[in-house]
């Protein structure tokens, strides 16, 4: 591929619900670009963007992929991004270096969860957009109802570009709002003008009069202009247009056929017009020696930098970084400065990558997305730039994970093969985070949802030929006592020479403290118990509490007072107060009054307030407490609560059953409080039964 230069550059995120028609889009594009002689499709397994062989199988984008579409004097770097919110980490890395965005939805299906979630992910990072309505050679389609839909939604920055013209059923054309013409598409691609239909005019005035008043909303000039009725020339329309969409006081809207790769040609046409190339953006980073502000904005003339977006690991293709040129030029065999690592880094070659393929290149140049091959040291989110002016640009917001599963290897030797696979998909995707679980001897898996773990699954099985499974977690329960008990055990043991003898008294009650596991105190007079085997002592507590006599779990919350005891001249060791100690606590624990601990986090549910009543519904019945509610917008509501952690097992899976995939959670632990008995009498039991 050629070299292109910043003011030729377009990079522009898809975004929109899953099943929408992004990856086709694609595919419509790169055919009208002619960069393949046929369209693929995701039914069919053969699309440039999903090219993985999990993306095959499921039909669905699991990742990010790039491609560059040359258009003319043109390239426009696509970023098809997933639209399930399962991987939603993958979607925000992809804005994180877009500097516009496509927001496509399906006609058929309307405005969907993911279609919000798009348009407040460009909000927040303010980012020039157009929505593309797809399948509108499907007669269940309706563009009248999503303009109007997105306009109750986001007012008058809604400003449709064209109309859908249908003859005996078959999308044959559109009108073009701005010039106010008709134009049908022909055999050959191109496109014949004619007069707009009747039954257009009166839904033609009505996007007309939309655009204008959007128009008219980019300066107080246009806007005294449009009250004193004058006309808009088309020239002057478009300079507007390119002034709001740049703003995002303009949001055009646009609509095709995926399938029949129509509508695409006024799209890239559009995306060039009136798209930011990446020197109209603002790009800043910290120079980190001087701590001041390096105002990078794409310019080529400056310092070399660029930020690492995305990571590939392909047992096959093997490791390549994603990433962003940010100002100057890259070139083959650059060397550039890892500030986070502080390390040097050898470029090598550079490429462009396109799906899954990639392409040798002699530079990149700034505001251009390209790929580099096996960094030594540099992961995701980490910036590069020169020794000289080394340069640190915030790192992107990627989703924290919440949900979090139990895994086994499923044939006993593989541990190692899974975690050194694992390390991998970690390096790719930045939502997925492994915990080893000591206390409760298991290791974690946290991802984003139960069907981005299942996902993680297969991708060990397929991809690197190992099998785990996913167990339901063992939740981080603790044991604690009610009221003092005295206990008293003598460990005495005789087999020939020397024997064992170890004899301690103590008392056991609750300590006031629950983030102390233990407090141990002796108050042994008279040399009962010599002072040398204290320590002795305590080391059998401390051995004690790992697993209480309860149901197993960690003991917390207890105080232990050795107040006497006895030993033998000749057999007594530390081994044996040692064993006498657990002995003795273990003992005196059971009578104690032991209940058992559960821990509770503070949730924070987000979604639609209409959603309300049965997310509360839901938190009533697994024993939350509602302590407060918000509206943080005009349409989502915020509900803070507190619910035991065993209450959280697939609560991704029910909130978005309730919210039709639009609501949120995330929490953190909050404190440990005693379990109801039902609660504890099943933990019980299920701890007798694993111990049979």
């Amino acid at each position: 591929m050629k070299v292109f230069t910043t003011d030729k550059i377009r990079n522009v995120v898809l975004l929109g619900h899953g099943g929408a028609g992004k990856t086709s889009l694609v595919e419509a594009m790169a055919y009208l670009a002619g960069m393949t002689g046929r369209m693929g499709t995701v039914d069919g397994g053969n699309t440039i963007s999903d090219f993985d062989k999990e993306e095959i199988k499921m039909k669905v984008s699991l990742k990010t992929s790039v491609v560059p579409i040359v258009w003319g004097d043109y390239k426009i770097n696509v970023l098809d991004a997933p639209g399930l919110a399962d991987f939603i980490g993958e979607t925000q890395e992809a804005v994180s270096v877009a500097d516009a965005a496509i927001i496509v939805i399906s006609g058929k299906n309307g405005i969907e969860a993911g279609t919000r979630r798009a348009w407040d992910m460009c909000e927040k990072r303010n980012l020039p957009r157009m929505i593309f309505v797809t399948d509108m050679d499907d007669d269940k389609a309706s563009f009248r109802e999503v303009v109007q839909n997105l306009q109750e939604m986001y007012g008058r920055r809604i400003a449709p570009f064209h109309l859908p013209i249908r003859e005996n059923t078959q999308f044959v054309g559109y009108v073009n709002v701005i010039q106010q013409k008709a134009k049908r598409w022909k055999e050959d691609g191109t496109v014949e003008k004619f007069d707009v239909p009747d039954y257009s005019l009166d839904n033609l005035n009505i996007c007309r009069d939309a655009l204008i008043e959007a128009i008219a909303e980019t300066s107080e000039e246009y806007m005294e202009r449009f009250f004193d009725g004058d006309e808009f020339s088309e020239d002057e329309i478009r300079s507007a247009l390119r002034v709001g969409v740049w703003d995002g006081s303009v949001v055009p809207v646009l609509m095709g056929s995926n399938t029949l790769a129509r509508g695409m040609y006024t799209l890239m046409a559009d995306i060039v017009k009136y798209f930011p190339s990446p020197d109209g953006c603002p790009c800043a980073g910290i120079n980190t020696v001087s701590n001041e502000v390096f105002e990078a904005d794409y310019d080529f003339s400056k310092s070399k930098s660029a930020y690492i977006f995305k990571t590939i690991v392909d047992p096959y293709i093997g490791k390549y970084s994603l990433i962003k040129v940010n100002s100057g030029v890259l070139k083959t065999d650059d060397v550039l400065y890892n500030y986070h690592r502080d390390a040097d880094e050898k470029l090598g070659k550079l490429y462009t990558i396109c799906g899954g393929k990639v392409e040798e290149i002699s530079e990149l140049h700034a505001g251009d997305i390209g790929a580099l091959a096996k960094l030594s040291v540099s992961l995701t989110t980490d910036s590069l730039s020169t020794r000289k002016n080394p340069v640190t640009y915030i790192r992107a917001q990627i989703s924290k994970p919440y949900v979090y599963m139990q895994y086994k290897a499923k044939k006993k030797g593989d541990e190692e093969k899974i975690s050194q696979a694992l390390s991998k998909i970690m390096m790719e995707d930045l939502t997925l985070k492994q915990v080893n679980d000591v206390e409760n001897g298991q290791a974690l898996l946290y991802g984003i949802s139960g069907q981005h773990l299942e996902t993680v699954q297969d991708i060990l099985a397929q991809r690197y030929k190992v099998e785990m499974e996913l167990l339901r977690p063992r939740i981080a329960f603790k044991e604690t006592v009610r009221k003092k008990a005295d206990a008293e055990y003598k460990y005495k043991k005789q087999s020939g020479g020397h024997g064992q003898y170890g004899h301690v008294k103590m008392t056991i009650e609750p300590s006031g403290d629950n983030d102390t596991q233990y407090v141990f105190e002796q108050t042994v007079v008279g040399g009962a118990v010599p002072k040398n085997y204290f320590p002795a002592v305590e080391k059998g507590v401390a051995e004690a509490v790992k697993a209480g006599p309860l149901s197993g779990y960690p003991v917390t919350g207890v105080k232990v007072v050795l107040y006497d005891g006895s030993y033998h001249a000749v057999d007594s060791s530390e081994m044996a107060f040692k064993t006498a100690a657990i002995g003795a606590f273990k003992a005196g624990f059971m009578d104690a009054k032991p209940v058992l601990l559960e821990p509770y986090a503070s949730l924070r549910v987000v979604a639609p307030a209409q959603y309300t009543g049965d997310i509360m519904g839901d938190l009533n019945k697994r024993r939350a407490r509602v302590m407060g509610m918000n509206m943080i917008d005009d349409e989502n509501q915020e509900i803070l609560a507190q619910i035991p952690y065993v209450e959280l097992y697939e609560y991704d899976v029910r909130l978005s059953s309730m919210t039709k995939g639009s609501g949120e959670f995330s929490y953190e632990f909050d404190r440990y409080e005693q379990a109801p008995d039902e609660v504890a009498q099943k933990e019980i039991a299920a701890s007798a039964d694993k111990d049979k």
